[in-house]
């Protein structure tokens, strides 16, 4: 769901409280639906066809280098043109939601709390250099993206369904690899459409710029370039699956793995993957690792939301939960950090 005047504090299209909570934290039964195995995608060996006839737009967040990905108009209307093992173009356009549980879970859109997320990276002043990034649950990946264009070493991307990884997070990794070696593109590009529409935020007085793209006049096709030995590229490791098949899958790969910073955006919406969620953050943070979680107080339909989320949380006492950014207006969203608990001296 892209954000909307009333609802994204600032960010135009342009581009149960706790005491409910001890109930539905222990609604932690899993899906009927069969436990989606993990598995690991290798980039394709020549990225350009990833970006034919491609149609792109940009975000661009205060003071961040700006982030390219496929345009979501654009991208639902050729839906039937992609490849798509498990059938999840063609069912949420039939039943026209955003979100099929133990199906699809909503890698497709670019959310709300997304942009809140970026926004407070760069109020914080998160560099993200030399440090090992995991984007869970991570759609489009603009948030391992930004990571990887702000120096990280290494970068993970996880989603729930593999046709979300091939057909949207690995051409939008490609795309800012193409963006980065092609400035004169990005140049050509300026202007095009409404141009870019600046917004003050009056929650947190930052500013995010977003490209559109103009209904009837598109931005001009990227053009590939052989990207396949891309140094970037050469950053990122890409994962389907659900969490509980994910991290054994991690862990005996790489038995050593651990992310210095974890990103998750709008994940924490249904009570019944916290268990999941928790185990997977446990055992692949590093003991100073940060992670950052964006999400909506209350997700109305699948019952989750942070207040439930902390008080999950706070029953495992493993980690500490502080608030970096609460918004009041509309929906209520927020933006929080999880670290290790500190261990008290005996």
């Amino acid at each position: 769901m892209k954000p909307t005047q009333d609802d994204a504090h600032g960010i135009e299209v342009q581009n149960e409280k706790k005491d409910n909570a001890a109930t539905c934290t222990q609604d932690n039964t899993r899906p009927a639906e069969p436990v989606k195995e993990a598995k690991e995608h290798l980039p394709p060996s020549d990225p350009q066809f990833l970006l034919e006839d491609a149609v792109s737009e940009t975000v661009t967040v205060g003071t961040l280098p700006p982030l390219h990905f496929l345009n979501e108009t654009v991208f639902e209307k050729t839906a039937s043109e992609r490849e798509d093992d498990e059938k999840i173009l063609s069912r949420t356009a039939e039943q026209r939601s955003d979100l099929i549980s133990g199906m699809y879970e909503g890698g497709l859109k670019v959310w709300e709390c997304t942009y809140d997320l970026l926004e407070l990276i760069e109020k914080e002043g998160e560099t993200f250099g030399g440090k090992v990034v995991l984007d869970l649950g991570c759609g489009a990946g603009l948030l391992g993206i930004l990571a990887l264009k702000r120096g990280a070493r290494h970068v993970h991307f996880q989603d729930y369904n593999s046709t979300v990884i091939e057909q949207l997070t690995v051409p939008n990794v490609i795309l800012n690899c193409q963006a980065d070696d092609d400035t004169e593109s990005e140049d050509n590009n300026k202007g095009r459409g409404r141009g870019n529409i600046q917004e003050e935020d009056g929650g947190k007085n930052t500013l995010i710029k977003k490209q559109e793209v103009e209904e009837g006049s598109p931005q001009p096709k990227k053009q590939a370039k052989d990207l396949s030995q891309h140094p970037l590229l050469a950053k990122c490791r890409f994962y389907s699956g659900d969490w509980s098949t994910f991290l054994p899958l991690v862990l005996k790969t790489s038995p050593h793995l651990k992310y210095d910073i974890i990103v998750t955006s709008e994940t924490i919406y249904n009570t019944a993957y916290y268990t999941a969620l928790h185990e997977t953050l446990h055992k692949l943070l590093a003991p100073d690792g940060l992670v950052y979680v964006a999400t909506k107080s209350h997700y109305f339909g699948v019952g989750g939301g942070l207040h439930l989320f902390e008080t999950f949380v706070e029953q495992k006492s493993v980690f500490s939960v502080d608030h970096l950014w609460d918004g009041d207006e509309g929906l209520q969203r927020h933006v929080v950090t999880l670290r290790f608990q500190k261990q008290k001296d005996s």
